[in-house]
């Protein structure tokens, strides 16, 4: 399959994206009374799924019909304004934002919308149809997310998610004749590994923030190396997985690429966050266990899930494998749980933990 080159204007885009996911990452760091509210957790999932899936919009029409025309740049920039505006409006104060919110999402996806609109009248067959069926579908979400204005309280909140809801699960109704129109598997792969740089960026912002190069700088260089080793190893399990062990030539709908990244984004903010929670805030150390090892865990399953579908056979994780490092999670976090130990060691697991899940995956 050839290799559709990333443009300029897609890596504008994406620099958009990164206060809207530091945003959503900091919604975790509200420790009352040494844990994390749920309210918080809940918040941080709804305020993630909307960021994640206006980035998917743009990124999948851009894969499968977009030629960096002025007509798309045009359309892009409009849009980037609407992120820019969804970005200023995230918070966890919902109700103060909701309609500037309401306005900035529905307007990224709207532009989505009327982009498979024009794009179908130019195609024929499959590409037609399927940029017809899309198109459409956003629509008819977006205009049910449009209908939570007219409710308040829980309600509205409950109808603007079933309309993301919808949207979201569009490609998966029409996932028999989305695959005869093949991602092009390159240019996504490079899409995902170039945001998945923006979230490794979140883990170097919470390693500067506990890094203290005053009076306690023996220490903070410890914790500088050892959180610099986590983030190190998931980078280069990432990566060398995106760029040798994955077939470019896979002609498939990307779905599993789309959908198994948003539990690895998510997973890997909250990773992120663990590093501040640690060090910085007073929290119960079974709730820091619990946070950092369910992360940890969901990043493994997500990014053995997507890269099993897309390695090439004979890269792929076996059973044993497979076993192996479930085994070595869950015992690390049962020794967390048991016995003595602060935030240093949990991290010291941690790396443990993705030093060897690297070195198995890469061998």
């Amino acid at each position: 399959m050839p290799h559709k080159k990333v443009k300029w204007i897609e890596l504008f885009y994406d620099l958009i994206f990164v206060a809207a996911i530091a945003t959503a990452t900091h919604t975790l760091l509200h420790v009352e009374n040494k844990t994390i509210p749920m309210e918080y957790i809940a918040k941080f999932v709804l305020i993630f799924i909307p960021i994640w899936w206006a980035w998917v919009g743009q990124t999948l029409y851009i894969n499968r019909y977009g030629e960096d025309t002025t007509k798309d740049r045009i359309w892009m920039g409009i849009q980037m304004i609407f992120v820019i505006l969804m970005t200023a409006s995230l918070s966890v104060n919902f109700d103060a934002y909701y309609l500037p919110f309401l306005v900035g999402y529905l307007g990224i996806r709207l532009v989505v919308a009327i982009q498979y609109m024009q794009a179908a009248k130019k195609e024929s067959g499959e590409r037609k149809m399927v940029a017809t069926f899309l198109g459409y579908g956003f629509f008819i979400g977006a205009m049910i997310s449009l209908g939570s204005t007219f409710f308040d309280s829980w309600v509205r909140y409950f109808i603007l998610y079933l309309g993301i809801a919808i949207d979201m699960l569009i490609p998966l109704i029409g996932r028999k004749h989305i695959k005869k129109v093949a991602i092009n598997t390159p240019h996504l792969v490079e899409r995902f590994g170039l945001l998945t740089i923006i979230l490794f960026g979140e883990f170097i912002v919470s390693i500067i923030a506990v890094v203290d190069v005053g009076d306690q700088l023996y220490k903070s260089l410890f914790i500088l190396v050892l959180s610099f080793i986590v983030v190190l190893s998931m980078w280069w399990q990432y990566f060398d997985n995106l760029d040798k062990k994955i077939d470019q030539g896979s002609r498939t709908s990307g779905q599993i690429i789309v959908y198994g990244h948003l539990f690895i984004y998510m997973s890997m903010s909250v990773i992120a966050s663990v590093i501040q929670l640690g060090f910085l805030y007073e929290i119960d150390k079974n709730i820091l266990v619990t946070i950092t090892f369910v992360a940890a865990f969901i990043y493994f399953i997500g990014t053995t899930v997507v890269f099993h579908k897309y390695r090439r056979v004979s890269d792929r994780l076996g059973v044993k494998q497979f076993i192996t490092l479930s085994t070595v999670h869950v015992s690390l976090w049962g020794a967390a749980y048991l016995l003595p130990i602060n935030e240093m060691i949990i991290q010291v697991e941690l790396a443990f933990f993705f030093i060897l899940y690297a070195f198995i995956t890469l061998k």
